[in-house]
């Protein structure tokens, strides 16, 4: 006789049978499978009630089976669905239609930790820890409700789109499981503790074992109980000591072993008493107090090797352990950290430069011009932190990769700066900041000892091929994850345990509570930071703002920030970001990703201006064309570039002696405009400054040739978006045009200057704070070509420029 009952083609179809898939199941509308197994289906559905997306699973009908089973089977299923755990893949319903019973779960976009393994094999170890720390988290949750898995394994675990694991299936599965299956205990048996397949009754250890089975499959490719026959499984489980297998992949040391072994260990007594305590042991695995030293570690040691081999590295080593010594002496003092800094002159300047920089503008109602000043205002540990990242800077520049060490190394100043905000001033803030800098050490010392391994990782990466992204390409690369490079590197140094611990990542989700011991939160602070630093370097710039807030909001709870409150750290941040690389004149291409870490968002109302419009002109030092031993100045005689940095520096000098005392904000102004006049013979220069109230930067005092009728027709209207002056200020790009009588250029010149000024070459340096134009220092040459700038006086002039807008802070 014909089955009519409704659910009659479900039945079908959750059997195996050919016939098309059903379209509904009660409310929900079935759209398409997305797995099959041995006694269920699942479904992805539509919700048309709360019209959310949710998967189904279709359990095996039941047929001539007693009812208990069933209200049984409901009430785990209400009491699950009252488990609440970002690991815990929720279950949003359960009923029973026709002795057909589905679940309905969160719809979680991504692939079991089955179909993971099957499409790419083992994980690294420190992906395959990170993955069951997830597990275990849910776990300890669901034992706290008094809720045992029964059925824990690799198809019962999403990964989902964050690379988070999230655990499903809590023991409902198993709990409809009859003696027909050829599964006489519930579960399955290649993941089954010994005492579940001796029937006993179920017990948080036994999910425990479980997990380490789950956690030895990770690492091998393969389970541990291999058989595919039911009955040979649970013959092993009854029988056998189950022992480790010889290859559990590359980075498995002794000490994560130890871990594995105690987890599935055969006496339930002997393995982990929860798993809170699995999770926490391979939490400290990961993140140790200290890293393995080259010689526990072959590859590192390999690694370490090859590095020595080039000259910069013994170098390097070199400085940074001295810098290190000076900070863990019991006597360290401002004499001993000055006393080393000084020893490298090129060091001791970068970092006057960069003390003196906005970033640092607080510390000082002055310029500093010693390092022991810059100790005492700045602080010690603040100095000790730029010496060591300019140590780093100063070392690893190499002029046939110099770009990409660039972004690496302002990749890295972006975490670090933005770390620091999140932790607020004192010597939190200076153990962020260095700590989410060095979370970056192992790609970038990579990137210029390896630069052939390291484009291999970011082919791998930019594929899209590798799961585990960066730290996976790594490990197949070059056979060690970049996080296990740096810190290895870092124990080499002698840098301190603590800073080695934050540059290991933390495990799993962001958690819902602030951590306990402030070192932990400066980790999570470190992670959040290179979070934002990769997201304005790597994503979509589009999508950068909105990406920027998602960030803000994941990790609001864990910092004890609110969203708004990183959002605000993070534009300081940039700020700050732009002033340094201004200091210490990192200059990238501005169609680079690079860029992007330098580009500062638009003031609200105020619209972005196309970046290829004015990229071209974009002043940057020449690396490859030297400029020609002499130059000719406006008034006609040939001075050399000698002297055209002479000028400058010396103007420098009485500058900063001039800010040190009581000064006018105007006679610092002129002397900065002069120098320049005098060292690169401008035909005329203007300064230019905004009207609060119209918003216009208007001509205020010039020197040279015509200035007085300059300075009256420079008005640049910074709201009017066509205009090129006007593009310019807002990007705070310092820009030559060499040849403005190009009929292109001539098109995009504003009809103010054409008829105002209208001259054959002219620079413009704008003046900013807070990423706002405020002032303009535009200087002109009578002749195409005729201004022509050095490396080293582009660095000058920016140093005079900045002084300008120090100059502004100072004056209030």
């Amino acid at each position: 006789m014909p089955d009519f009952a409704p659910l009659s083609t479900t039945r079908r179809w959750a059997l195996g049978s050919g016939d098309k898939p059903p379209a509904t199941l009660g409310r929900f509308e079935l759209k398409k499978q997305l797995g099959r197994g041995a006694q269920a289906t699942v479904w992805l559905a539509v919700d048309p009630r709360l019209q959310r997306e949710v998967a189904i699973k279709l359990m095996r009908p039941l047929q001539d089976q007693d009812p208990s089973v069933l209200e049984q089977w409901l009430r785990e299923a209400r009491h699950v669905g009252r488990l609440a755990h970002p690991y815990i893949v929720p279950v949003f319903e359960a009923d029973v239609q026709g002795l057909q019973p589905y679940i309905v779960f969160e719809y979680v976009p991504g692939r079991t930790l089955a179909e993971h393994l099957a499409q790419q094999g083992r994980c690294t170890p420190h992906d395959a820890v990170a993955l069951m720390v997830d597990v275990l988290d849910g776990l300890q949750a669901a034992h706290q409700a008094g809720i045992v898995h029964r059925d824990l394994k690799p198809s019962n675990i999403m990964v989902d789109a964050q690379r988070h694991a999230r655990v499903m299936d809590f023991g409902m599965a198993a709990a409809m499981q009859t003696a027909t299956d050829a599964q006489l205990a519930s579960g399955t048996p290649a993941y089954m503790a010994p005492e579940a397949a001796a029937g006993e009754a179920p017990t948080p250890a036994m999910d425990v074992y479980s997990a380490a089975l789950v956690l030895v499959e990770l690492l091998s490719g393969k389970p541990l109980i291999h058989q595919k026959d039911s009955w040979q499984a649970l013959y092993r489980l009854a029988n056998e000591e189950l022992a480790l297998p010889d290859d559990l992949g590359p980075g498995v040391d002794d000490g994560l072993r130890a871990v594995l072994q105690r987890g599935m260990a055969r006496d339930p007594g002997q393995r982990y008493a929860s798993a809170a305590e699995f999770r926490d042991a391979l939490r400290a695995w990961a993140a140790p107090a200290s890293a393995p030293t080259a010689a526990n570690n072959a590859t590192l040691d390999f690694l370490l090797r090859r590095m020595r081999h080039k000259s910069d590295f013994p170098a390097l080593s070199d400085s940074v352990a001295r810098i290190q010594r000076v900070a863990n002496s019991e006597d360290d003092s401002i004499s001993d950290l000055t006393h080393e800094i000084l020893k490298d002159v090129a060091l001791t300047n970068k970092l006057l430069r960069l003390v003196n920089s906005v970033h640092y503008a607080h510390a000082s109602r002055g310029t500093i011009s010693t390092v022991s000043r810059a100790v005492s205002l700045v602080g010690f540990n603040a100095v000790r932190n730029m010496a060591l990242s300019l140590v780093l800077l100063d070392h690893m520049q190499d002029r046939q990769h110099a770009s990409q060490m660039r972004e690496e190394f302002l990749r890295a100043m972006m975490a670090g700066t933005v770390a620091a905000e999140l932790c607020g001033a004192g010597q939190a803030a200076e153990g962020a900041f260095i700590g989410a800098m060095f979370q970056n050490l192992g790609r970038m010392l990579c990137e210029f000892y390896f630069p052939e391994e390291a484009r291999q990782v970011r082919s791998l990466v930019a594929s899209g091929r590798m799961e585990g992204g960066e730290e996976s390409a790594s490990m197949q690369v070059l056979g060690l994850g970049f996080e296990d490079l740096g810190v290895g590197v870092a124990r080499v140094w002698g840098l301190p345990e603590s800073l080695q611990r934050c540059m290991r990542k933390p495990l799993g989700s962001p958690t819902q509570r602030p951590p306990e011991q402030g070192a932990e939160r400066m980790r999570w602070a470190a992670l959040a930071a290179n979070e934002v630093a990769g997201t304005l370097l790597l994503g979509d710039p589009a999508q950068t703002e909105a990406h920027l807030s998602q960030v803000g909001t994941r990790y609001a709870r864990t910092l004890s920030l609110s969203a708004e409150s990183i959002a605000e750290a993070t534009l300081r941040a940039r700020h700050k970001l732009v002033a340094l690389a201004e200091a210490l004149d990192l200059r990238v291409a501005p169609d680079t990703p690079a860029a992007r870490l330098l580009r500062l968002p638009h003031p609200a109302g105020v619209q972005p201006v196309a970046e290829d419009a004015l990229g071209s002109h974009e002043l940057r030092a020449s690396e490859t064309q030297p400029l020609p031993a002499v130059l000719e100045s406006q008034a006609g005689g040939a001075v050399s570039v000698a002297q055209v940095n002479e000028v400058l520096a010396a103007g420098i000098q009485d500058i900063t002696n001039a800010m040190v005392e009581s000064f006018q904000l105007n006679d610092v102004l002129r002397m900065i405009l002069e120098t320049m006049f005098r060292a690169l013979g401008f035909r005329r220069m203007v300064f230019c400054l905004r009207e609060a109230k119209t918003d216009v930067l208007t001509g205020r005092f010039g020197l040279g040739e015509g200035s007085e009728a300059a300075v009256r027709a420079m008005k640049v209207p910074l709201k009017d978006q066509g205009d090129l002056f006007a593009a310019v200020c807002l990007r705070g790009a310092d820009t030559l045009i060499n040849d403005a009588t190009e009929p292109r250029m001539q098109a995009r010149l504003p009809q103010w200057y054409r008829t105002g000024l209208n001259a054959p070459s002219f620079l413009l340096l704008p003046l900013q704070i807070k990423g706002r134009p405020f002032a303009l220092i535009y200087a002109d040459q009578s002749v195409v070509g005729g201004i022509v700038v050095g490396d080293k006086a582009l660095g000058l002039l920016r140093t005079l420029r900045n002084q300008a807008v120090m100059a502004f802070r100072q004056a209030g």
